[in-house]
């Protein structure tokens, strides 16, 4: 007696489809497993046995064995447990194999029968509704993650029981289809506690955070303690471009991988900001592992990494950074106790000064578009009650950049001034003769690398966006050689 049921797996943030294929048949009662297993993959073989059992399901002894297909991707999760169940009561009869054709099973169980929460969700329906499936079969709390992939009929179930009556029962089956979920709906206007109008001073650290927010540019913040480095780059999603649709399910897949949504937060709806602690791990950092698992870099995907004190992170740490990431954000002191080049307060020896600043690297620095120092705030502007921008004006003037943006790349695969590749830098950065000349002095007086050149032209284009010039002319060119640091 042979059943396959579908289901699906996860490899790092990516999923595929899998097949869970059951035979019984005479011999030495045994339950087998094989397909590549993790080891929480194979002890589903007696949280199968005892949910089963404790559900009123008995199953004669004989010989089982389970393969769960393809064999050469490796199995990991707790998802297969459903299936499994399903797989074996089909193989027995108690389950017709025709319904089982055109329908996605995925869930764990508890001993009692209950089927619980699983993560990756999100990404194994979407593989489903691509392969063409109609409907799948989800643990209950996991049913408003699921709707949001529009398409295919999302069926909740709270346990074994219920999981087996609707698939005996079409009737019944489509009363629990579960109502679809619109993205768009979701994502409302956001509001923020912070605002950059509580920042005082720092205008020249507030017009970079704009152009690094407009064009998604990688931005360091240097300067001493206390001066306002870590308030501009907690404000900086307040005046980043609100999340897409297609962003907003791209982040939620990776959460969804990672077990961090649930029922109260089933889709991110807000750019991430992430705060690492300095003592943080490369693998906490840039993920993988046996597993796969995404790592913090991946969980910042569309928002902001703020790697607070930069130099404090180890040297492995901040050399993970070198392959670009989608955005991000660094402040760092400019030496030990953050008071350089102020000698009236700094105490530190020019050799612990070096040492400190070694630990970025000239092509990790050369990697980062934007260099900023944020300089001591001045008395009267503290107690000053004129304010500066707020975040609303400020991402009015970021939006608009976008919509430059938008215009401009609305026939190519990148979406920002900071994806454009060297390829594209003469279709979609060309200079005038003035600025070509302008640029050979700048290239040649400051012993500028090639990506160094690349990125101050991308910076310009941004800077040019926001004063909704169509052409970089000099001044945009200028101020973007000043944040090269």
């Amino acid at each position: 007696m042979y059943a396959s049921v579908i289901s699906g797996g996860l490899s790092g943030i990516r999923s595929f489809l899998t097949r869970v294929e059951v035979d019984i048949s005479r011999g030495l009662p045994s339950f087998e497993m094989v397909g590549r297993l993790s080891s929480e993959v194979r002890e589903a073989r007696e949280r199968v046995k005892v949910a089963m059992l404790n559900c009123g399901i008995s199953i004669p002894p004989s010989k089982i064995t389970v393969n769960i297909s393809p064999a050469s991707l490796h199995k990991t999760g707790t998802a297969y447990d459903l299936p499994i169940a399903i797989g074996i009561l089909s193989a027995i009869g108690e389950i017709p194999a025709s319904v089982l054709s055109d329908i996605l099973i995925i869930g764990e169980l508890g001993l009692n029968g209950e089927v619980r929460r699983v993560s990756g969700v999100l990404p194994i329906i979407s593989a489903a509704k691509k392969q063409g499936l109609k409907q799948c079969i989800v643990p209950a709390s996991n049913a408003s993650e699921a709707a949001y992939v529009d398409g295919i009929d999302i069926i909740p179930v709270s346990d074994l029981d219920e999981a087996v009556k609707s698939l005996q029962n079409s009737d019944y089956l489509s009363s629990l289809v579960f109502s679809h979920l619109s993205v768009e709906d979701t994502i409302k206007e956001q509001r923020y506690s912070l605002d950059f109008s509580d920042i005082a001073g720092q205008e020249a650290c507030k017009r970079a955070a704009l152009i690094a927010a407009a064009g998604f540019h990688h931005m360091l913040i240097t300067g001493p303690p206390g001066s306002g480095k870590t308030m501009i780059a907690k404000r900086m999603s307040t005046i980043m471009p609100p999340l897409t649709p297609e962003e907003c399910l791209d982040i939620s897949t990776i959460y969804s991988v990672t077990g961090l949504l649930n029922e109260e937060t089933p889709l991110i709806t807000k750019r991430p900001f992430l705060n690492p602690h300095h003592t943080t791990t490369r693998q906490a950092l840039a993920g993988g592992g046996a597993n796969s698992r995404p790592g913090l870099i991946s969980l910042a995907h569309k928002g902001i990494l703020f790697m607070d004190e930069f130099p404090e992170f180890s040297r492995e740490c901040i050399e993970t950074l070198r392959e670009p990431l989608e955005d991000k954000t660094i402040a760092a002191n400019p030496c030990p106790c953050g008071y350089y080049p102020d000698r009236n307060l700094c105490n530190c020896s020019d050799s612990m000064i070096a040492r400190y600043r070694s630990k970025i690297s000239g092509p990790m620095k050369d990697r980062i578009d934007i260099i900023v120092r944020a300089e001591k705030t001045d008395i009267d502007k503290l107690s000053s009650k004129k304010s500066g921008p707020t975040s609303l004006e400020l991402r009015s003037m970021v939006m608009n950049a976008r919509f430059m943006q938008e215009e401009r790349y609305k026939n190519s695969d990148i979406s920002y001034n900071s994806e454009i590749s060297v390829a594209m830098i003469d279709e979609y950065l060309p200079l005038g003769v003035p600025e070509k000349e302008y640029m050979k002095d700048i290239y040649r007086n400051m012993n500028l690398t090639a990506r160094s050149y690349h990125k101050i032209l991308k910076v310009a284009r941004t800077i040019a966006d926001i004063e909704n010039s169509h052409y970089i002319k000099i001044p945009h060119l200028a101020e973007a050689v000043c944040y090269r640091g």
